[in-house]
């Protein structure tokens, strides 16, 4: 099962790949992830990703690729789930060039459609904890006490990233360079649309409906 999860920032991707994982066992592979792993491993390619990070440059497609690749390649039998991959319209092509040079392909592609509104919702009112990381929402998961962390009382802040004018940023650069992506495949296969502005369970639901069917296939 070689699953690719598309969606703008705060559509529930990361939320999503883990329930994935949870039901079918594949592995989830995150570009984010993979990239600090791979810096913080001292690895070949996290040394040569390590030099545009320092200079705040956009690491290059084709190195981008080169690491998914290595870790799809260590995917387990029951497959994976990309997070956060392909980017652009490029990767997606580099991509499907490294799988199909391997005798392997995309299986299911899925993009989750949520509203700029939803987006700007779910992300300005995140609230973490500074101590232990713990993740909440002023609205759809507040803590017991307003503002403080359940676990251990420490007074919850927003990160910089979580701001409105980043997001709206961040969807701009959505729009432009990752957008297309869906277009791409969607002109080499089916895409399979899920509503996502709802309830985490129903979206799930969605998702599992189409996975279930390409289990059965």
């Amino acid at each position: 099962m070689r699953i690719v999860l598309l969606g703008a920032p705060g559509a529930g991707k990361g939320t999503h790949c883990k329930r994935i994982v949870d039901r079918y066992g594949v592995l989830h592979l995150s570009s984010g992830d993979i990239l600090r792993r791979e810096r913080a491993q001292g690895t070949p390619l996290g040394k040569r990703a390590q030099g545009y990070m320092d200079a705040g440059t956009l690491v290059p497609d084709d190195l981008i690729v080169e690491m998914m690749s290595k870790a799809i390649k260590a995917a387990p039998e029951a497959g994976y789930v990309l997070d956060g991959f392909p980017r652009t319209v490029n990767q997606a092509e580099v991509l499907d060039q490294a799988l199909s040079e391997n005798g392997d392909g995309i299986d299911l592609v899925m993009n989750l459609q949520v509203s700029d509104d939803v987006v700007l919702e779910r992300i300005t009112g995140r609230r973490s904890c500074p101590k232990c990381g713990a993740v909440y929402h002023v609205k759809n998961m507040p803590p017991k006490k307003a503002g403080v962390c359940d676990h251990d009382g420490t007074k919850l802040v927003q990160r910089p990233d979580d701001t409105a004018e980043v997001v709206k940023n961040r969807l701009a650069t959505y729009y432009e360079q990752t957008r297309p992506v869906v277009d791409y495949y969607r002109a080499r296969r089916t895409v399979h649309d899920v509503p996502a502005d709802g309830d985490a369970d129903e979206v799930a639901q969605l998702l599992f409906e189409q996975l279930d069917a390409l289990e059965q296939e």
